[in-house]
């Protein structure tokens, strides 16, 4: 399975998080948001510029913009 950032992700793909890159407070504010290492996330949908990105991890959506995707780092499912 391969490990790609999240931003390179597709829509309806899903995987898990295996790290986060970003430090400070950028760092702090993505892991607040639940996405941290072991979490499972799927994204939803972009928007029409592919920027931000849909996602679903623990029930809930959330969205992100492209640049903050660029840190997290994710092991895709395959189809």
């Amino acid at each position: 399975m391969p490990i790609i950032n999240l931003r390179q992700m597709k829509k309806d793909q899903t995987g898990t998080i295996v790290s986060v890159k970003a430090t400070g407070i950028l760092g702090r504010r993505i892991r607040e948001m639940g996405l941290v290492p072991g979490s499972e996330v799927a994204v939803k949908g972009r928007a029409p510029l592919n920027d931000p990105v849909a996602l679903r991890i623990m029930g809930g959506t959330l969205t992100l913009r492209n640049n903050e995707a660029d840190y997290i780092m994710v092991q895709v499912d395959e189809p």
